[in-house]
Parts: C-alpha cells; structure tokens; sequence
C-alpha cells in the first residue's frame, strides 16, 4: 500500500483547507491525522465490490485493525453474485456508447441485440409499441441509489410488462455520469437485459429513438457467484449489555465519499470504545455485500448479531457520513471545504434533543429526525429487527455511486469533526 497520509491530503487539497476552518470547528489534529491515514488506506483498496479483490483486501486491513485494539473476531461468509464485462455497449447507427451492465446480468448474444429504440418516460409511457423494443428509460433529475426506488422501478416495470426486450435506463443526476443502482444480490430482476447510460452520452440515443431508429445493445461477459464476508469484533466482558457499532464497507467503485467517513469514523470509535466503555460488551460489525440490498446486514442481523434484548445501543454509520460539497455552476467542477448537506441523521425518539444539541453546526446532521419518521439503507434493518436505541447516518453525496467517487469526494477533517460527535453521542446515550 502506497497511499500515505501526506499524499492523501495533497491530493484532496484537505492541507490548505484546514487553515480556512475556524479554530473552535476544528476537530483534534490528532484524530485528523488517524483519519487521514485511514481514509488514504481504504481509498487505495480500488474497486469495493463484494467478494472482489478490493473488498476482501479492505476486511483483512480491518480486522488486523480490531486484533490490535483487543477484539475477538470471527467472518461470516455468504455468496454474492460478480460479473466481468467483455463488451457492454450501445449503439445506433454511427453512434456508439458504453454502458454498466445492471446486476444480475442478463446478457445478450455475443452479436447483441438489435431492435428498435424506444424512449420510456418517468411514469412508463412509450409513444410507440414496446413489443421486442430496447426501451430508453429517461429517468428524471435526481441522485439515484437502487433499482428498488419507485423512481426506476415504475418505468422498468412498465416497459417489461409492456414487451421490451431489453432496457437501457439513462440515470440523470448531479455529475452526468452512470450512477450504479444497488439490486438484488439473489437472482436477477428482469428476464431481459437491463444497462445504465450516462446521460453525458445519451442525447444521441434519444434522437435516434425520436426517429424511429433501430439500435444494438450488447452486454457480453464472464460472471457467476463468488464469497464474501461480514467482519465481526467482540469484546465479550460478560455484561450482558452490547453496544453494536456497524459500518458497510462494499460498493460498487472506490466509494470514497460513500464509504470512506463511515470506515474511518468506525475504526476510530472501536479504538476508543474498547478503553473507554469498560462497563459494555462490544460489538463492531463491518458488512459486504452492502450493494446487493443490504445482503450482509440481513445475513449478519438474522445470525450473528446480539439479540435486541442483550443489545444496550446500535450506532450504524452509513453512507456520506462527511463528503465533500462542491461547486458546479461556473467552468469545472470543485470540491469545497464544506459537506454536503445531503447526509441525514436519524435516532431513536428520546435522543433527537441531544443529538441537534451534538451534531449543531454539521451541515445536514443538525436538523436529526426521530426514526419513527424516517430510516433508511441498513438502518430500516436494524430498527425493523427491534433494536433499539439506535442512531444512524445515511446520504446519497454528489458522486454517489459513480465511479468518480475517488479521494478529492471526502475530507479527513469533516469526518474527524462528525466522528467525535458520533462518539459523544455514543457515550451519552449509553452513560
């Protein structure tokens, strides 16, 4: 591993940042540091996807890392499906695109398949017959997540039931890059192959399905089922109280903003925990798998984790726990020194007072919401499971889910400044 602290700041320009934070908003220069360290570890790890090189190297780190605070650890291995695409593209005429084939694949014949093109609205509405098509889903504006979403779910229903053939589902969204849908990691939805377009290149495709014109999609490649594991450490003092602390660290790029903060503000809280919370059993949980519909969090919730009844506090750290905000409207794209704001903060009722006080001043994290209003990715697992109390962080930043989400999308400094909140958090709700 190459990656180091000093190359990690350099290159997402946290150095120069820190001066521009005023005094009391900084976190501890220490803790910073540890951060830095980690973030520029996980990054380096490349490509997350469950099962894959990059998620199994990342678990072996993390577990070195709990071995050395005290914990016992154990693996819990499941099967995860993979894919390594030969050719995935779109074409029409002259015009000739790449596309992210959309798991489970269903592929095409080596020679693709070749049909007539039709745009497919938001709400499923064709202008022409659908029957043996390549629907073009125009999905609107937003930051897209799953497949599950009502959003891509309505329009691809409709566009299978009307006949398609296939789909080729155009996700709009902040950085006009593909964003990669997370999906059912058992079997495929569709009978059909389905692929995602980036809207950067998808004008052409929407002229061509203007007039009428046939296109060619082919989706080509090796693929089967493959394992991977969910990362359990335990401090098992025998007090029949459990904190749970768990983090996904699976997905389907470099997950830098998605994934990196959570990693981080996990490790340094297991550190901190297993000296400072000598009155609990611990539990630090770490899921793959996490793109697959949350399959490791189902498989570990069901078979590994302290039952509710034993468990004193759940604290999940979820997606965008602190990445970067940016500025988009004049010349290229910047990252700057604040969060985005898109990162939510949901506990159970009788924390949400403590926790505005906490989490004041942190962009999104200070308005919490009680989780009888609103949960969401491993979160809705956990509290529908009966824990309780829990507190969660989840969000869908700027480049979630897009293969960009590289180390200029997360900023050692916010994740230290939201980890210590977490932390006090942890500690009050547990005292």
């Amino acid at each position: 591993m190459t990656s180091t602290r000093r190359a990690f700041l350099a290159a997402t320009g946290t150095a120069p940042l820190l001066a521009a934070v005023p005094a009391l908003a900084r976190s501890d220069e220490a803790l910073t540091a540890t951060v830095a360290d980690d973030l520029a570890r996980y990054i380096g790890f490349g490509n997350k996807q469950s099962g894959g090189a990059g998620d199994i190297a990342c678990g072996e780190w993390l577990e070195r890392e709990l071995v050395a605070s005290g914990f016992a650890t154990q693996r819990q291995t499941f099967s995860v499906p993979w894919f390594e695409p030969e050719t995935a593209e779109l074409m029409a005429g002259s015009t000739r695109a790449s596309v992210w084939p959309q798991p489970i694949v269903r592929t095409t014949p080596a020679g693709g398949l070749s049909a007539p093109l039709v745009r497919v609205d938001s709400a499923g509405y064709a202008a022409r017959p659908l029957r043996g098509a390549i629907a073009l889903v125009d999905l609107p504006f937003g930051r897209w997540s799953a497949m599950n979403w009502p959003g891509v779910k309505t329009p691809v229903d409709a566009a299978f039931a009307a006949g398609a053939a296939a789909c080729v589902i155009v996700t709009h969204g902040p950085t006009g890059k593909v964003i990669a849908l997370n999906t059912d990691g058992r079997k495929p939805l569709y009978g059909g192959p389905v692929a995602l377009l980036a809207p950067d290149d998808a004008a052409p495709f929407f002229t061509a399905a203007a007039e009428g014109r046939e296109a060619r999609l082919t989706l080509t490649g090796r693929e089967g089922r493959r394992e991977a594991f969910n990362l359990v450490g335990r401090l098992d003092r025998d007090r029949g109280k459990w904190v749970v602390v768990s983090t996904p660290r699976s997905g389907w790029f470099t997950c830098a903003g998605e994934r990196g903060g959570g990693i981080a503000a996990w490790l340094h809280i297991a550190r901190w925990a297993a000296k400072a919370l000598p009155h609990h059993d611990l539990a630090f949980v770490c899921n793959s798998g996490h793109e697959y519909l949350y399959l490791g969090a189902e498989e570990l919730i069901h078979r590994v984790a302290p039952r509710p009844e034993e468990t004193a506090f759940w604290l999940h750290l979820g997606a965008n726990l602190a990445a970067r905000d940016w500025h988009d409207t004049v010349g290229a794209s910047k990252p700057l020194p604040g969060t985005d704001s898109q990162r939510f903060l949901a506990v159970s009722p009788e924390l949400v007072a403590p926790a505005r006080k906490r989490f004041a001043g942190l962009a999104g994290l200070e308005a919490p919401y009680s989780t009888e209003e609103i949960t969401a990715g491993e979160l809705s697992n956990i509290v529908a499971a009966g824990y309780g109390p829990v507190a969660g962080v989840f969000g869908v930043h700027r480049y979630h889910h897009v293969a960009e989400d590289d180390e200029r999308c997360v900023s050692a400094e916010a994740v230290a400044q939201t980890t210590l909140a977490f932390r006090d958090l942890l500690a009050s709700a547990v005292r």
